[in-house]
């Protein structure tokens, strides 16, 4: 669970896993299941002790498992595609970490948003799979007005951290932060810098006040500033500033979003992972930005 957010700690994990079942139980039933059919896919490949210990070859199966729900209903065939995919998910994890490895790159969540991808956009081919899409799935007609209110604020902030597991509900996210503040206090200020930056950014370009409230421009650049702000730089003042750039960058979810619209799919966390490599696959050529495989 925590592994999403790039935690292999077992408190923020616990948290994270409470905060799911709060948000309701189709949602938490179906992010277990990904946990537990990811890691035992990993467990029987006899994949690497410490990577399945610390999550490192399952947490798409997470995210996998939470997406066939949100976007295809609680049906008996949706038990069937949530196992598929957490198989799926950790098979293409061992995959893209072969390919992306030699450059440099990780995985990140490519995985489910490969996986996903395809699986969504193929269900409605099949008449024991597609049931019509959920009402929790679809977006409302949003109003387009700029203007945020002191609410779409406080809501949006939190929400940014539920909606990296498709939850919107602001104290959901709140109990998540708590679950990153309990891995480690830059942890938890990186989620809260990245959160800030989307708000941020995204007020700064017009985007509907609606939308920051539900933390649909938010989410990506906080995994974004987790990813550089805690795993992949080390603390110095340029890579505080890449962090803050890399966080912005993501508000290209706009542009992703309406792309996917035109054969409908969703944008899942494809604007993190775009960002991520691309800057990443830039700090060789950045003398002021270190790794942090840098510091030993």
């Amino acid at each position: 669970m925590g592994q999403v957010d790039f935690q292999a700690s077992l408190w923020c994990s616990l948290v994270i896993l409470v905060a799911l079942w709060v948000a309701g139980w189709e949602i938490g039933l179906f992010a277990t299941v990904g946990a537990v059919v990811s890691t035992l896919t990993a467990r029987l490949l006899a994949v690497s002790h410490d990577s399945v210990t610390q999550g490192l070859m399952t947490y798409c199966g997470v995210l996998g498992g939470i997406a066939m729900v949100v976007y295809l209903g609680h049906h008996p065939s949706t038990y069937v595609m949530a196992v598929s995919a957490a198989v799926t998910c950790t098979l293409v994890t061992a995959t893209l970490g072969t390919l992306l490895g030699p450059f440099g790159l990780k995985a990140f969540t490519g995985p489910f948003c490969l996986v996903s991808l395809v699986m969504v956009l193929g269900a409605p081919s099949f008449e024991r799979v597609w049931h019509g899409t959920p009402e929790s799935a679809v977006t409302p007609a949003t109003p387009t007005t700029p203007v945020v209110s002191w609410t779409d604020l406080w809501q949006g902030f939190f929400s940014n951290v539920s909606q990296i597991f498709f939850v919107e509900t602001w104290y959901v996210g709140l109990i998540m932060l708590v679950g990153l503040f309990l891995a480690g206090w830059r942890v938890g200020l990186f989620a809260v810098l990245g959160s800030v930056v989307g708000i941020l950014t995204a007020w700064a370009l017009g985007a509907p006040a609606a939308l920051i409230g539900e933390g649909i421009y938010g989410y990506n650049a906080v995994l974004t500033s987790l990813a550089f702000g805690v795993v992949l730089l080390r603390a110095t003042a340029w890579n505080f500033v890449y962090t803050v750039l890399a966080a912005a960058s993501t508000a290209l979810t706009a542009s992703l979003s309406v792309l996917f619209e035109k054969f409908g799919s969703h944008t899942f966390t494809w604007p993190f992972n775009i960002t991520t490599w691309a800057l990443l696959a830039a700090v060789p050529a950045l003398s002021r930005i270190t790794p942090l495989a840098d510091d030993s």
